[in-house]
């Protein structure tokens, strides 16, 4: 039986990165061993899109998601996130681009659809 998700984002600076998810974002975490976090993440959801243009099959994606995106960038900018895009409407949500120290970027969304991760089992 599957009993959770587990996401990988590799860096060039695990250490930065890992410090960024910590102290920056909050979220909690286990020390695996050595200094090695894992970390506990919001509820999650999966969407499986068609692959073409832009994006090949076997590309993956990982947005964090919130209720609130302009004052979930205040909030993360206040604390020195950098944002490298600006919030933009999609039609389906509200979308924008974070860097993540030493692992490159990540998105950043509020789903304008109906959601899954608050769905019972």
């Amino acid at each position: 039986m599957i009993t959770s998700t587990h996401a990988i984002i590799y860096a060039d600076d695990a250490d930065a990165t890992r410090a960024f998810f910590r102290d920056v974002l909050g979220l909690a975490n286990v020390d695996a061993h050595g200094g090695w976090l894992i970390f506990k993440l919001p509820p999650a959801e999966l969407g499986i899109h068609p692959s073409g243009g832009a994006a090949q099959s076997g590309h993956h994606e990982l947005y964090l998601m919130c209720d609130d995106i302009n004052a979930t960038v205040e909030d993360l900018e206040a604390k020195g996130v950098e944002f490298t895009s600006p919030v933009t409407d999609q039609g389906f949500g509200l979308l924008a681009t974070l860097r993540v120290p030493g692992g490159g970027e990540i998105g950043l969304y509020q789903p304008k659809h109906p959601t899954a991760y608050d769905l019972p089992d």
